[in-house]
């Protein structure tokens, strides 16, 4: 069992994204639109579905929604701007509320866990209707 120190700098380590350039956001784009058409994909989305994330994976969407609070509540019209604004963006909030994430980031994992829970019951009740 690890102390919440421990945890907590994990965590913080999460916390911090990547900044990507303009031309590495177009590639990905790119590539996951090609990849989200593949039957393989889709199984492999479906089967994950039926299971609950690991806890890496439940820091990270835990890290990826107190991002999300941060950008809505300082940045209201981040959705309405360009990717290089989107790009600045990402640099500004990764150096002033980089410490701000990772305390929401540790409030958040409970409602990933929670969000988990559903998502699982969810799939397995749609998995047996079908």
């Amino acid at each position: 069992m690890k102390t919440f120190l421990e945890l907590a700098s994990e965590v913080s380590g999460l916390a911090e994204f990547k900044v990507v350039n303009r031309a590495a956001r177009r590639k990905a784009a790119l590539r996951m639109k090609k990849l989200a058409k593949s039957s393989s994909f889709k199984q492999k989305v479906a089967r994950s579905k039926l299971k609950i994330a690991s806890p890496e994976k439940q820091k990270v969407k835990a890290a990826k929604r107190a991002k999300q609070i941060v950008i809505d509540k300082f940045f209201p019209k981040y959705n309405e701007m360009g990717i290089q604004q989107k790009v600045k963006i990402d640099q500004k909030i990764q150096q002033k509320y980089g410490g701000l994430i990772a305390k929401l980031t540790m409030k958040q994992i409970k409602f990933v866990k929670k969000d988990e829970i559903q998502k699982v019951k969810a799939a397995r009740t749609a998995k047996q209707d079908a």
